[in-house]
């Protein structure tokens, strides 16, 4: 693999809805501990590091074999602890892996990093699925992405969008998962905040009101992250369905 590409996987233990959700036991492994191992599955991944402001999830982390920064807490959001980890890594590619999302497929991460190989002009890069339940459509908390027929990201929004007036319309929801060039991470946060950024609450749309390109990759992974602890019962559900065995045999095919 000509570039390396690191893997960061940012964690910590506070957290307003579900205090200590990176530690939460699911099918008998961490919440933190499954992003992990799905994150190390990835083959586009050189390297994948835990980073932490906590000593409990430092500790953990450790404790089954990852590799684990602890980073400053003051940091207002992963993408600066994830931009502190690459501040003194060789990595030429960042993939800013969700800490709360404990099925990510590993060829959902690959799909975003490869569509960054092939684009050496866009600085990140992320993913989008197909909607296919309607009530998404309208949910202000699945955010939506439209993009252009070059594959670039037009716009982010909590909104349903496009609007729907006359033929019938795809939609696509946003995964949250971020590949960066590494000196485009780094000063992303010194980049002014705009009014559209502040409007819908997404830090993505601050790339786009200052002028850069995203590449928006399409995945079939069906985003399950855990905010709450009604997400990690919905979770363990999922897991003991036939679905998820499907989902994992598929994932395995990718190593």
């Amino acid at each position: 693999m000509p570039d390396r590409v690191l893997g960061v996987i940012p964690a910590r233990y506070a957290s307003s809805r579900f205090p200590g959700k990176a530690l939460a036991t699911l099918a008998g492994k961490s919440i933190l501990q499954h992003v992990w191992e799905k994150a190390s599955q990835a083959r586009y991944l050189s390297e994948v590091i835990i980073a932490t402001d906590d000593d409990r999830i430092l500790q953990t982390a450790r404790s089954f074999g990852a590799q684990v920064r602890l980073t400053r807490s003051d940091h207002p959001s992963g993408t600066d602890r994830a931009a502190e980890v690459a501040s003194s890594h060789a990595a030429r590619l960042v993939v800013n892996v969700q800490g709360d999302e404990p099925l990510i497929d590993p060829a959902a991460i690959d799909a975003a990093v490869l569509s960054l190989l092939h684009d050496e002009d866009a600085p990140m890069a992320t993913l989008k699925k197909l909607i296919e339940d309607p009530d998404e459509i309208t949910n202000p908390n699945v955010v939506k992405v439209v993009t252009g027929i070059d594959g670039n990201a037009i716009y982010f929004s909590r909104c349903p969008i496009p609007y729907l007036r006359q033929e019938k319309a795809h939609y696509y929801k946003h995964i949250g998962l971020y590949v960066y060039r590494r000196d485009f991470l780094l000063g992303y946060s010194a980049l002014p905040v705009g009014p559209l950024e502040k409007s819908e609450c997404l830090e993505q749309l601050r790339a786009l009101e200052n002028g850069y390109r995203i590449r928006v990759a399409e995945t079939d992974y069906e985003s399950l992250g855990v905010d709450t602890p009604e997400d990690l019962e919905r979770v363990q559900k999922l897991i003991s369905t036939h679905a998820w065995h499907s989902l994992n045999t598929a994932t395995k095919g990718n190593k």
